[in-house]
């Protein structure tokens, strides 16, 4: 017998629905005349989602059915070139606003492409220090630098919330231990079944039903949790928002200063791109309005991928460091009815990643720097590599471990002088893909490596220096120990 429920959403509106049948063992719902997004908002209802992750989704649900692909054709855009340069930018006395100022990191990765069972942040970058007290640090040292309150706000996951908090308890003398003054939780929304464009189902883990809806959530976040009014509130007017596994990516006062007294809305850090970025999301200028843009390797056809990897033509590449000034940004969020019109990116992708045999299904994600093309007067500053230093991989760690990198007491990673803002390129074989596998292998020294290949099992002892372009070969199943020594361009 189906009876009538209502559901009560958070915008106090009814959605009134036939109710579910039991039938086969099975909670059952029939075609009643839904409409095609209802049962989405449903399950997102049902999993706590408020009305801006659901607005979001359904605004790239529907662009998905319209069949947008979001691509960015290279005849439509133009290079960017010319921007200012962070080094040389005159502006005043940053220290100043560093009460209004809101350092916001994205924390809801897992490290699970390198082994990892918990969040990134909480690898170690040194012996007994790790990416979340790093943080920590260069926060505190502003506040005792300033004697002003700077603001952290972690942006988790359901993931990584749990083992975040509990790291932080160390903190709580410092006040950045507990949710309500650090955390920000980040959304999720459901795959889609790319056969029927109905929510995904996999009975065998129902959680694989779900998936992160990109970088872009920030923005549902901010105004879906509360903190976007909190801290305007509370009078803080900008955040500086970075990847957590960035450690380059710093609060510089004198960026904080330019970016305040230029009155933008939006300012994203860019820098120059290498042979190891080229497959990152580059900046470029849309010909049809002048708007700067972003545009991801996962918006580029095929047809196209050699111009989006031109690092000659695209010279710029995003860092996913971004300023926010967040009474204009709470306005655009105004103006543009609670959800920035970012272009949607589709994945496709099968429901259980670890089984390509698996209902194929489409994610439905936006990138949090694609929010400069929705900014009037929206702004790009070049900086130095040196605050650029995101760890993707184990060949990214080990570079981070090694003297190629200096870690300061105020929490500050960063390229040594004389690696002239350019990182060591390392590639690592597959027996490395894990984090337990770089301890075996061991730290040499890479500040004078341009480049370090290591093909099969291989031990360094301690006092290796590598200079120039190195390779390391061993087709044995058995370990091959490099000696201390310096080893120079060339094969051993």
């Amino acid at each position: 017998m189906m009876q009538d429920v209502i559901f009560l959403t958070s915008s106090a509106h009814f959605l009134r629905f036939p109710a579910f049948a039991f039938a086969n063992n099975a909670w059952v719902v029939e075609d009643f005349g839904m409409s095609e997004f209802d049962a989405f908002e449903i399950k997102m209802r049902a999993a706590g989602m408020g009305d801006a992750p659901v607005a979001v989704f359904k605004r790239n649900y529907e662009a998905l059915l319209r069949d947008e692909t979001g691509m960015i054709p290279e005849d439509s855009i133009e290079p960017s070139a010319d921007l200012p340069k962070s080094d040389a930018l005159e502006a005043g006395d940053g220290s100043k606003l560093l009460g209004e100022v809101c350092v916001l990191k994205l924390n809801g990765g897992l490290g699970t492409g390198m082994g990892l069972q918990g969040p990134k942040s909480l690898l170690s970058v040194r012996e007994g220090v790790n990416f979340l007290d790093l943080m920590v640090r260069q926060t505190l040292s502003l506040r005792e630098k300033s004697g002003q309150k700077v603001r952290l706000l972690l942006m988790n996951s359901f993931s990584t919330s749990e083992d975040t908090l509990a790291h932080l308890k160390r903190y709580e003398a410092q006040g950045l231990s507990s949710a309500d003054e650090v955390e920000m939780m980040q959304n999720m929304v459901p795959k889609i079944d790319a056969a029927t464009l109905k929510p995904a189902e996999w009975q065998a883990d129902p959680e694989q039903e779900w998936c992160p809806p990109g970088h872009g959530d920030l923005y549902p976040a901010l105004v879906g949790s509360g903190w976007l009014d909190k801290l305007l509130t509370e009078g803080v007017k900008y955040a500086f928002v970075s990847n957590s596994d960035n450690l380059g990516a710093i609060l510089d006062p004198a960026l904080l200063a330019y970016f305040a007294e230029s009155g933008a809305p939006f300012m994203m850090e860019v820098t120059r791109r290498t042979a190891a970025d080229k497959k990152g999301g580059h900046l470029a200028k849309r010909k049809s309005d002048g708007r700067l843009l972003l545009r991801e390797v996962a918006q580029c056809s095929d047809d196209d991928l050699d111009e989006f990897q031109n690092i000659d033509k695209h010279l710029y590449f995003n860092t996913n460091s971004l300023w926010l000034n967040l009474e204009k940004l709470k306005a655009q969020l105004n103006a543009d009815k609670g959800a920035l019109p970012l272009p949607m990116i589709k994945n496709k992708k099968t429901v259980d990643p670890r089984d390509s045999s698996s209902t194929p299904v489409f994610q439905l994600e936006i990138a949090m720097g694609s929010a400069i093309e929705c900014f009037e007067g929206a702004l790009a500053v070049e900086v130095p590599r040196s605050r650029f230093a995101p760890v993707k991989t184990t060949a990214d760690l080990l570079a981070l471990r090694s003297d190629a990198y200096e870690v300061l007491e105020d929490g500050q990673v960063r390229l040594r002088a004389e690696r002239n803002g350019v990182p060591p390129d390392i590639s690592l074989s597959g027996e490395y893909k894990l984090v337990d596998a770089l301890e075996p292998l061991g730290v040499p020294s890479l500040i004078k490596c341009d480049s370090l290949k290591v093909n099969g099992l291989v031990t360094f002892e301690d006092g290796v220096v590598i200079e120039g372009d190195v390779v390391f070969e061993n087709t044995a199943a058995e370990c091959k120990v490099i000696a201390a020594g310096t080893y120079s361009t060339g094969s051993y």
